[in-house]
C-alpha cells in the first residue's frame, strides 16, 4: 500500500503534570479521520519523542495501535542516536503499525551515505514485516546527505524500503528522488509551507505538523492547484505560512501549536521542555490574529 493525502505528524498527549495521557487517542484517531487525514506518523519530531523515555514511546505506539482502523495508516517513527534503542523500538512496533521510519543519529552524525544505510538496513530488519522509511530532515538530524543517492544505494540493500520522509525544502533532491526507478518510492514531502511548490513536481502524499490543525486548507490548496487556480492557492498557502509565523511568535511554533489542538476539541496537554506551555488565555489572542487573517474558517474541525 502506498499511502497518500495527508499524513499527521501526531502530538504525545499529556496530562497537566507532564505525564503521558494515552487515553486521548482515541478522540484524537476520531478527529483526524473526520477531517479526511489519511496516516498517522507517531513519536517523531512533532512527538516530542527526543523528551520521552523508551516506555513512553512505546507506550504511544500500543495506544494508536488499540485505536487503529482501516481508515488510518500508522507510521512510528523508531529513531535514536542509539541503534540499539531504535532496533528495540522497530521490533517492538512490528506487530502494532503499519511501517516504521528512522532519522539519522543526530549526536554523532553521520557523513556518509553507507553509514545512513547500514543504520537504516539494521532497524528495518528489527521488523521485517513492516514498511520502511527514511526521515530525512537534515536541519535537526545534522545528516545533510543526498536522498537520490541513498536510493540507489538502500534500495538494493534494505528489502522493506518503501520511501522517505522527505522534511526539506532542497525540490531538485526531491524530484529526483520521486522519478527515481519510474516512482517505484514512496516520496512524503515534509515541508508543510511549501506544499504548494510540491504539486507541480508530482507530490502526492505528505507528513507535517500542520495538517492536524490545517487539513481542510490543504486539501483547498490541492483542489485549487488542480484547477489551475494557482494565484487563489497561493494565497491560501500564504495563509499557513502565516499560521506557523504567528503561533511561532509566541515562544515556539513546537509548543505553541500543541496547545491550539485543545482549541481544536483535542486537548494534547502541555510540552515538555523546551518547548513553550502558554496559559489558556494567550490562545484567545492567537484566535484574534488568525481571525484577522481570515484563517478560522479553514481550521479542522
Amino acid at each position: 500500500m502506498k499511502i497518500k493525502n495527508l499524513v499527521a505528524a501526531t502530538y504525545a498527549p499529556m496530562r497537566k503534570d507532564g505525564s503521558l495521557n494515552t487515553s486521548v487517542i482515541k478522540d484524537y484517531s476520531s478527529f483526524l479521520i473526520r477531517n479526511n487525514i489519511a496516516g498517522v506518523f507517531m513519536n517523531g519530531s512533532t512527538g516530542d519523542f527526543v523528551s520521552l523515555s523508551i516506555e513512553e514511546r512505546k507506550e504511544i505506539t500500543l495506544a494508536w495501535s488499540k485505536n487503529k482502523t482501516s481508515n488510518l495508516y500508522l507510521i512510528d517513527h523508531v529513531g535514536s542516536p542509539s541503534l540499539k534503542v531504535s532496533k528495540e523500538l522497530a521490533a517492538y512496533a512490528s506487530d502494532k503499525v503499519d511501517a516504521i521510519a528512522v532519522l539519522a543519529p543526530y549526536y554523532f552524525k553521520l557523513n556518509t551515505i553507507e553509514k545512513l544505510v547500514k543504520y537504516c538496513k539494521e532497524v528495518a530488519a528489527a521488523a521485517p514485516n513492516l514498511q520502511f522509511y527514511y526521515y530525512h530532515i537534515p536541519v535537526l538530524s545534522g545528516a545533510d546527505l543526498n536522498m537520490l543517492e541513498f536510493l540507489k544505494v538502500a534500495s538494493k540493500e534494505i528489502p522493506t524500503l518503501e520511501g522517505i520522509k522527505f522534511t526539506n525544502n532542497n525540490l531538485i533532491d526531491y524530484l529526483h528522488c520521486k522519478n527515481f526507478e519510474n516512482g517505484k518510492f514512496n516520496i512524503l514531502f515534509g515541508f508543510d509551507e511549501i506544499l504548494l511548490a510540491s504539486l507541480p513536481l508530482g507530490a502526492d502524499g505528505w507528513v507535517g505538523s500542520t495538517y492536524n490543525h490545517l487539513a481542510p486548507l490543504y486539501y483547498k490548496i490541492k483542489e485549487l492547484f488542480e484547477a489551475g487556480k494557482m494565484v487563489e492557492a497561493a494565497k491560501l498557502q500564504t495563509k499557513a505560512i502565516r499560521f506557523v509565523e504567528i503561533l511561532d511568535g509566541y515562544g515556539g511554533f513546537n509548543g505553541v501549536a500543541k496547545g491550539f489542538m485543545k482549541y481544536l476539541g483535542v486537548d494534547c496537554g502541555p510540552s515538555r521542555f523546551p518547548h513553550t506551555t502558554l496559559p489558556d488565555e494567550v490562545y484567545l489572542e492567537i484566535k484574534t490574529e488568525l481571525d484577522n487573517i481570515g484563517l478560522l474558517d479553514h481550521l479542522s474541525k
